[in-house]
């Protein structure tokens, strides 16, 4: 039995199941339509405004998948509607781009709510700030509001992550070689190690200048001690890096022929630059746990949004291939200083493919980052399309009524699956039911938000991976929910799938449920089915507007 790429799809080395099953071609296709599923958890009003029996104060949105499945968007909508929105975990690492009155905004600690000019934004002791990009951010609103500064807010408990803290990432990720966990390289990781070791930053000291100067030459002083030293073995990266650290250098790390994005030469310009920023942010940088207490006794509501998703948890996520800190619903409550009973809505945000970044198993992948998987082999019946493809040599990347597309290929271009922190090309697959179930069982979800929708449009037929098997025992099913928490028996994992009919409709126009084409309701309700929680919004465009709430 052949379970390898080039199984599972057409003329690019698919092939059809048979009546016997389709894992990679051996389990059965099941066909479904509207009405043998029923309708959506819950009825949109004519207006699609959300409904009165839907309100909430405590709010949680988080990524159900390996993130990028466009929470940004959704908290920015529920960030109307709020008095607080509150980023608990990670760092610079995740990013959010949201599309506001045809204008784009990337943001990459900055709370989404900071588009609503009445929303107070709060980043919790559980971020790892990177306060020079925190900076940027906040002047690049300066347009927009003037005096968005007065509406951030980062508790004293915060971490602060340092330049150092970046070059040591890129020092142990060139050294990880051919083991590399894929990472941002923003310095995530070493900060949060010198949380658990205890020699880290925190806002709190840029309060008390004097004791925060000399606990930052104290931690430049060690990360030199550790990490400045090369290695016999040491690539050409981290020889620059490590000089760079050696003579605290950051801005040759960044950039070696000019000098041009970012940093600091020297540990005083460093210094410096922080007594600054600690002048700047004096009346923004308070006792969280008061502050967010406080809102919640007023009544105020308040919207949290997640960094990075479920499987990229720490502890829950695809390990190692994670990011370091935790970010399923326990976060929120060490993230923020909150007990679990105020929380009273949690949101997953459910691309409606998924995709991944970095290295690591993915069950229903069809294409890889290099464009060089065998993929699936997929008719395309909707209009014909032509897309930008900014610095590719190949050209605009083009589809046509009828023909046949490499689906991986498809969901990365017309997606636009691009890291908004990195750039790099997302891998991109089916949508994986076993891995939402996984993920909405760690978080309690009351609802899913499916994003994306658009994507698929003009696919005539579309896979669900509605279930896991082992390789090694293909005719069992593995449990519903499970999800093997070590990367051997997640590469033994075998997805069954079932096809629903596509639609060639536009649907980006669309405002209620119920002016969807019968191929994308099929394709709605049937996630609903099969994950066991409602959906409570559809995504099926880029603009804030682009969003069904049912």
């Amino acid at each position: 039995m052949d379970f390898s790429p080039a199984s599972r799809g057409g003329a690019f080395g698919a092939r059809k199941s048979s009546k016997t099953g389709d894992i990679g071609g051996v389990l059965p296709e099941r066909s479904f339509n509207a009405e043998s599923m029923g309708s959506p958890a819950r009825k949109s009003s004519d207006d699609g405004a959300m409904n009165d029996g839907d309100r909430w104060k405590f709010c949680v949105v988080l990524g159900a998948q390996w993130g990028d499945e466009g929470k940004g968007k959704l908290v920015d909508i529920l960030a109307q509607d709020a008095q607080v929105c509150a980023r608990f975990n990670g760092g610079a690492n995740a990013g959010h781009t949201l599309v506001v009155d045809g204008r784009k905004y990337a943001f990459h600690l900055m709370p989404c709510g900071i588009i609503n000019r009445s929303c107070k934004n709060l980043i919790g002791n559980g971020v790892a700030c990177h306060l020079p990009t925190l900076m940027k951010e906040l002047e690049q609103l300066k347009e927009f509001d003037p005096r968005a500064v007065e509406r951030v807010f980062i508790s004293t408990r915060t971490h602060l992550l340092v330049d150092s803290h970046q070059l040591i990432d890129g020092i142990l990720e060139a050294e990880a070689s051919s083991h590399s966990i894929g990472t941002t390289k923003r310095g995530i990781g070493p900060c949060y190690s010198s949380k658990s070791i205890r020699n880290g930053l925190r806002f709190a000291d840029l309060l008390h200048f004097e004791t925060f100067e000399a606990r930052l030459r104290e931690l430049i002083k060690w990360s030199q001690k550790r990490f400045g030293e090369e290695g016999e073995a040491d690539q050409p990266s981290q020889q620059l890096l490590r000089k760079c650290l050696r003579e605290y250098n950051t801005r040759k790390a960044f950039d070696p022929e000019h000098g041009a994005r970012g940093g600091v030469g020297s540990l005083e310009e460093e210094i410096e630059r922080y007594r600054q920023f600690s002048q700047m942010l004096r009346h923004q940088i308070v006792d969280s746990v008061t502050f967010i207490h406080e809102e919640i006794m007023r009544g105020n509501r308040v919207l949290v949004e997640g960094a990075n998703a479920a499987l990229l948890d720490i502890d829950f996520g695809t390990y190692p291939f994670v990011t370091s800190s935790n970010t399923t619903i326990g976060g929120v409550c060490t993230g923020l200083g909150v007990p679990p009973k105020v929380i009273d809505n949690i949101v997953g945000v459910v691309k409606a493919y998924t995709t991944r970044v970095g290295n690591g198993p993915f069950p229903s992948e069809l294409q890889n980052e290099r464009q060089d998987l065998a993929d699936f082999a997929g008719e395309y019946i909707g209009e014909a399309l032509t897309i930008e493809r900014k610095g590719d040599t190949r050209g605009p990347y083009g589809l046509s009524t009828g023909d046949v597309v490499k689906v991986g290929e498809m969901l990365q271009e017309v997606g636009h699956e691009y890291g908004t922190t990195t750039g790099r090309r997302r891998r991109c697959g089916w949508l994986d039911i076993p891995l939402v179930k996984y993920s909405a069982m760690v978080n309690g979800f009351h609802s899913i938000s499916i994003t994306k929708l658009d994507v698929l449009t003009g696919l005539k037929e579309i896979r669900i991976a509605v279930a896991y098997r082992s390789v090694d025992m293909t005719e069992v099913r593995l449990p519903s929910g499970y999800f093997p928490s070590h990367l051997e028996d997640l590469k033994k994992v075998v997805c069954e799938y079932e096809t629903v009919q596509g639609w060639k409709e536009d649907i980006s126009k669309c405002r209620r449920f119920a002016d969807l084409p019968a191929g994308a309701k099929r394709y709605v309700l049937r996630i609903q089915e099969l994950v066991g929680v409602p959906v409570s919004s559809v995504g099926v465009g880029p603009d804030r507007n682009d969003v069904l709430v049912l």
